[in-house]
């Protein structure tokens, strides 16, 4: 791993916590503003809701690095409630959706968030969007290679698909020839890692108290994207360029106050423009997304795509069967880029949805890696239980993982994962 050639001040968690409550007030009084500026008359409606949950994470082996716990049984709880007010024949809207894990064994996987806390006004042929939101792009189902918007709550799973909310202004037109989205986001939020005594982290821990910045500005080096979307027939096309600090940062060694090497988090500044396109036609699904990334090392070029065919009703003459073959090819130098295990692989899957009133569902697949030949299983399953409860089933199995795979040192891993969450 290279070294960066500037170091910035290290920051306490203190400061980068004080720095997200700080914009707690902040955003709400702008969000108010809209509130207290309308006619006397005007009257609002609130929505309350929300989960809890109890999750379970099983793993079978023993912790392999120093200083893991070394429990196969991993409880933790969750909290994310709702809160909504809208106004104006639902023309204005202000959202909050707060987060909790409470993890009894990671200090790291202890944590809250924001996940949304923004104000919308919808006019004709333009919105507005105002605080911390979540914008997900991308179509592909292994990799969501183009979404980069917000920042990966590492902690939560390995998938890559849970996130931090994301302080932001989101201007949005919309016209007969497509959509139009202009970004701007004043503050970044650096990535979540596990702590020294959790499980599927390396052999060395990550430091994230010393995050190191290209820019001199750090979290707070202001980052822009632009978004194009438009359907055309059975196509549905996205273009977008971001500027900005990297999601994914580089993780560089370094002594620590002891002497012992850690892994220094490393948020680089990068342009990145990227297409993502949706084909339908009757049964079959077409799929790609694809990056030019420039500011890690050598430009470089990445493609993610594939095909869904869904047999509808094939299964008791409701249910539908979806087989997925996707492939991915990442032209990153892994000298001077954030590793990547979708270097060169391949993803085959299958989904089973029931259509029942329980809303069963299941999606398994493989990633198979032609470099390595490393394999990757996964199985997901679904099930609503009655009007408050369901249940969440989540395998995770590896196979042959070779000593070059950004995975090498999570090879003992493998968990089952079981969540039970009340609805209110």
């Amino acid at each position: 791993m290279r070294f960066a050639n500037k170091l910035s001040v290290s920051r306490s968690p203190l400061r980068k916590s004080a720095v997200m409550i700080g914009l707690v007030p902040v955003i709400m009084g702008a969000l108010a503003f809209p509130v207290q500026a309308q006619d006397e008359e005007a009257t609002g409606e609130w929505d309350f809701s929300g989960f809890a949950a109890m999750d379970l994470r099983v793993f079978p082996d023993s912790a392999l690095h120093s200083g893991q716990r070394d429990q196969h049984l991993n409880p933790s709880l969750v909290l994310q409630p709702e809160v909504s007010y809208e106004w104006n024949d639902g023309d204005d809207r202000i959202d909050f959706i707060p987060f909790l894990r409470v993890d009894p064994q990671d200090s790291e996987r202890r944590h809250a968030d924001i996940r949304e806390l923004k104000y919308l006004h919808i006019d004709d042929g333009w919105d507005l969007k105002v605080g911390v939101d979540k914008v997900f792009w991308g179509v592909t189902e292994s990799r969501h290679l183009v979404d980069i918007i917000n920042q990966t709550d590492a902690v939560e799973d390995v998938d890559g698909e849970d996130k931090l909310g994301q302080p932001m202004v989101n201007l949005g037109l919309q016209n007969e020839w497509g959509d139009v989205n202009f970004f701007v986001m004043p503050y970044f939020r650096e990535r979540t890692f596990p702590g020294r005594k959790g499980r599927l982290r390396g052999s060395i821990p990550v430091d994230t108290d010393k995050a190191e910045y290209e820019s001199d500005m750090e979290e707070f080096h202001p980052d822009l994207a632009l978004r194009y979307a438009t359907v055309l027939g059975d196509w549905d096309l996205g273009l977008a360029h971001f500027y900005g600090t990297s999601r994914e940062p580089r993780l560089l060694a370094r002594p620590d106050a002891n002497g012992q090497i850690t892994l220094i988090p490393r948020y680089d500044i990068i342009n990145q423009s990227s297409v993502d396109v949706q084909a339908t036609f009757d049964e079959w699904l077409w799929k790609l997304e694809s990056i030019y990334r420039q500011g890690q090392g050598d430009d470089f070029f990445a493609v993610s795509g594939g095909v869904e065919y869904t047999f509808f009703g094939a299964i008791g003459d409701a249910g539908d069967l979806g087989l997925l073959a996707e492939y991915h090819y990442d032209g990153r130098d892994e000298d001077d880029a954030p590793a990547t295990v979708f270097n060169d692989d391949i993803f085959v899957g299958a989904r089973i949805t029931l259509n029942d009133t329980a809303d069963t569902d299941f999606l398994a697949g493989v990633v198979f890696d032609r470099l390595d030949h490393d394999k990757s299983f996964s199985i997901e399953a679904n099930r609503r239980l009655d009007d408050h409860w369901t249940i969440e089933g989540e395998l995770r199995l590896s196979d042959g993982i070779s000593e070059s795979s950004p995975i090498y040192d999570a090879r003992r891993d493998d968990h089952l994962q079981v969540r039970l969450n009340y609805y209110f």
